[in-house]
Parts: C-alpha cells; structure tokens; sequence
C-alpha cells in the first residue's frame, strides 16, 4: 500500500514541504475515539495524540483532527505517535453539535461521496433525506441515497417508496438494497471507484456495518438488531472508522445519528431546495421569509401544488434553525470579544496599581 492509495496526493505534498513539514510523517486519521486517534501510512498504524500546543490553541472541535484527515507526526515510542499539523481539508461534512447550540461537529473530512442510507421499513423517512442532503451540498460532497432491507417490503411496495422519494428529491442516484439477498449491491459496486473516499450517514439500526462488512468480504465490524423495545437501532458503531475495500475504494464509518442539526448550510439549503430558491427570485420582495408575505412566489406554488407542501415545511424548520444558529455564534463571538476586553483592561489596572 501506499499513500496514494490512502488518498494523498500532489496538493497535499506540496502543503507539507511548504509548511517545512518534510521531518515529520504524512498519514490519514482512520479512527478516532475520545480525542486518541488510530494513523494509517503505507506501512503501518499508529495510536497518536494532539501536542498540548494543538489543545491550546484549538479555538472549536474544527481545529482537532477528524477521521478522514491527514496530518503530520512523529512516532515517540513503538505503535505510537504525537500529531503536530493538520493538512487543508477538501471538504469537511459537519452538523450542529448535539447539546452544544452554536457549535459544530465534523463528521469526516475529506470526503468525495456520502451514502445517505436509510431503511425502508421504519427508518424511511423524505425530510430526514432533505437534511443530509444540505449537510452534503454545504461540504459540495456528492450524495448517494442507499435504501436498505428491501426484502422486508415486496417491488409494489418498493415502487411507490421510491415514487414518493423521487416525486421531492431529483437527479440523485437512488440505490435499493438487501444486505441479506445482496440484491442491488452490482449497482452500488459501480459507483465505488478506487481511491475515492465514501462515508455512509445515518441512522442507527439501518444496517450500515452489515453493509461494509458484505462490500469488504469479511466481517470487519461488529453488527446489530433493532431493539424491540424502542424500535429503535442500538449503537454499535461509537466511533469513526475508515476502511480500505480491496478494490481500493476508502469508506468511513459513522456512528448512528439520531439528531441532524443544521448549522451555517445557507448554501446547501439553496442547492437541496433548488425549486425554491429559483422560484424565491420572482417574490415581490427580497427579503421575503415565504411565510405570510403578499406577492411571495414560492407560496403561490405551494398552493397551485408546484411545490410539495412537507419540503416546503421542512425547508422553512431548517431555515429557522440555520439563522439561529448564526444568531447564537454572532452572540458567542460578542460575549468572547467583551470578555476578552475585560481581561486586557484589568491587566492594565493590575499593572498600572502595581498588583
């Protein structure tokens, strides 16, 4: 193996001599679980850390390493290593931090495809699809829609699924699947291409791991049932993992994600709902919110039935969730700015009273 199969390239070389990086080791972060990550080179793995330089200046969890990323680093004993850079990213996929509103979440980095997979028996669901799709086209990763356990539905069923799904979302490359029959999976083989990365979102329980293990050939990660309880899938994937398929395609695991928040994605949401956002350019005002306002085209479509009136809905939640969002940074950044003025004048007074 080399880095090249990993996915290095001359960008990423050229970054590293640039940055006078060439005494270090170049590899790819493959898993990270509570801030200790697993680095994979052309010759072997290594368990590293972040230098305390790193964690003190890291201004959000952006600035920490992510599955997905290269980095610089230098091994210190056998199997293990310290990370002291972290190379540009292509793209970074990322949703609004569970618990933590105003902060952001990488999800992987440096991705070229996401395989937005979802079950189609309880987990199917056209507003969740909307929100990775946003999540996707803010990172401008390309989305993939992977339906699975078709076998628990017959073709009619499946046929009016993907009516529904197809009648909302357009030009998306939808593929059915059944991990158990392995009907479909000839189709998703051709959309893996050696030496691009994938990373599968969504939720837990939809058999995302059962999906890997069958594409790798061998069972390489640890699979599970929907809990009869809650119906709900149990988390057996807690942490991010990246793949190499013998036909050189990199997949990334992810764990479940039971919330997807969106977070600054005003470019995503303008590409995911381009029906909108095209017919937006006739309302009467610029500013229109398409809520209540007179003269608002995208309203007038909702009514005449151009548009779906459950993407217009969740178009509207997501909008809203996209401005407070930015309202609560902006409110971050004013209460840090305050902050740190107060701190520099009483460093003045201090000195200046000789504390």
């Amino acid at each position: 193996m080399t880095l090249e199969d990993l996915g290095y390239n001359n960008i990423l070389e050229e970054f590293r001599t640039g940055q006078n990086l060439e005494n270090f080791q170049a590899g790819r972060i493959i898993a990270e679980h509570k801030e200790r990550y697993i680095i994979r080179t052309e010759k072997r793995e290594f368990e590293a850390q972040i230098t305390g330089n790193m964690r003190h200046t890291a201004r959000s969890r952006s600035d920490y390493p992510a599955v997905g990323d290269w980095v610089a680093f230098a091994p210190y004993d056998p199997g293990t290593a310290i990370i002291y850079s972290i190379f540009p990213r292509k793209s970074v996929i990322e949703r609004q931090a569970v618990g933590k509103f105003g902060e952001k979440q990488i999800i992987a980095a440096n991705i070229d495809y996401a395989f937005i997979t979802l079950a189609v028996d309880r987990d199917f669901n056209i507003n969740r699809i909307e929100r990775y799709l946003t999540i996707c086209y803010s990172a401008e990763v390309e989305p993939i829609i992977i339906l699975t356990k078709t076998d628990l539905i017959d073709d009619e069923g499946l046929e009016k699924l993907l009516a529904g799904l197809k009648s909302r979302i357009r030009d998306i490359t939808v593929i059915p699947v059944s991990n158990l029959t392995k009907k479909g999976y000839d189709k998703l083989n051709k959309v893996l291409h050696k030496g691009k990365t994938y990373c599968f979102l969504g939720s837990s329980g939809v058999g995302k791991s059962t999906l890997i293990n069958n594409l790798a050939g061998n069972e390489i990660l640890k699979t599970g049932s929907i809990s009869a309880s809650t119906g709900k899938g149990r988390h057996i994937t807690n942490y991010r993992e990246l793949i190499i398929l013998e036909k050189g395609s990199i997949l990334i695991d992810n764990p479940g994600m039971r919330e997807v928040g969106i977070a600054d994605s005003e470019s995503g949401l303008e590409t995911a709902f381009d029906t909108i956002t095209k017919l937006a350019e006739g309302c009467k005002f610029a500013d229109c919110s398409h809520i209540n306002e007179k003269g608002c085209a995208v309203i007038d479509a909702v009514e005449k039935g151009i548009i779906d009136k459950d993407s217009y809905r969740n178009y509207l939640k997501m909008e809203k969730e996209r401005e407070r969002f930015g309202t609560t940074v902006a409110e971050k950044r004013k209460k840090d700015k305050a902050f740190g003025k107060l701190c520099k004048e009483g460093v003045k007074y201090r000195k200046k009273n000789k504390y």
